[in-house]
């Protein structure tokens, strides 16, 4: 099984990136899909989720700034970013969770949101 994220990089304040995790060797379209990311000195927290039939929660911090979605035929899910604060500034990880045994993770993509 591989995650692969992209889509990280610099943005300036209020601006807007879109993060990809690509996924090989699991049956993507029946996986719970989590975001997650870990800002400098802190722990890492849960940003957004999408279930395998599509329903979505958020972190109240990025409530209605980041969109989570997912793309079965691609085997892909995205976390759209929108009016990004310098307090988003992390590594985001995709991860996809599995009962009874160790979750998946992606390496991670930096966010780096500064002017």
């Amino acid at each position: 099984v591989q995650l692969v994220e992209s889509g990280g990089g610099l943005v300036q304040p209020g601006g807007s990136l879109r993060l990809s995790c690509a996924t090989s060797g699991i049956v993507f379209r029946i996986a719970d899909t989590k975001w997650y990311r870990q800002g400098p000195g802190k722990e890492r927290e849960e940003v957004a989720f999408i279930s395998s039939i599509g329903r979505t929660s958020y972190a109240d911090s990025v409530k209605g700034r980041f969109t989570i979605s997912r793309d079965n035929t691609k085997k892909t899910a995205y976390l759209q970013m929108n009016n990004l604060k310098a307090e988003d500034t992390a590594v985001y990880y995709c991860n996809i969770p599995q009962a009874g045994a160790p979750d998946y993770w992606g390496q991670g993509t930096q966010v780096t949101v500064s002017s």
